[in-house]
């Protein structure tokens, strides 16, 4: 697969670190060996549900979703597709630390298609639905790991649906001093 569907990146749905005040005052110094081999277990052995977490953040996808098949030809682009995105980026980021790396897999793809997308048109929504139903199966079936065969068949279906749109909707390539 390749990265951002051979696109422009439009928006970077990138972490912004802020300064952390407490360690500025406290200072700094490793973890000791003991301590991050502990992290790693208790990483390891996590057996809290997942899927709570994330129907809060496929919540989140679908509030989103809603906006965007409101939104009017006034209404901010960049932010409807910020409330795709945080979720999105979420779902990614604990997918993996819960035992659904599929998750993680499929949330990636979905952040490299709106982080590429010029606007949340209604076929984009409807790629954005077929994710964000995807991911709900797949926790809701739990299925861990990877998903092996049939997790590989669908990344692979979601991933040609978002090569067919950019097909369809060939980038218009930014303007010099766009953001992207």
């Amino acid at each position: 697969m390749t990265d951002h569907y051979n696109q422009t990146p439009r928006r970077n749905a990138e972490f912004i670190k802020p300064p952390n005040l407490l360690k500025a005052k406290v200072g700094s110094g490793g973890l000791s060996e003991e301590i991050l081999d502990k992290a790693q277990q208790f990483l390891e052995n996590n057996t809290v549900d997942f899927l709570p977490l994330a129907e809060m953040y496929l919540d989140g996808v679908t509030k989103g979703i809603e906006l965007a098949k409101d939104a009017g030809p006034a209404d901010d682009a960049e932010y409807t597709i910020a409330t795709m995105l945080y979720p999105a980026m979420q779902l990614k980021a604990n997918g993996g630390m819960f035992h659904y790396p599929l998750v993680t897999d499929i949330a990636d793809r979905l952040i490299q298609f709106l982080e590429v997308i010029e606007a949340p048109d209604i076929e984009a929504v409807e790629i954005v639905l077929a994710f964000h139903t995807t991911i709900r199966a797949v926790v809701h079936g739990r299925i861990t790991g990877d998903g092996g065969k049939h997790g590989k068949e669908l990344l692979a279906a979601l991933n040609d649906a978002c090569i067919r749109y950019f097909e369809k909707h060939p980038s218009t390539p930014l303007e010099m001093g766009e953001e992207g």
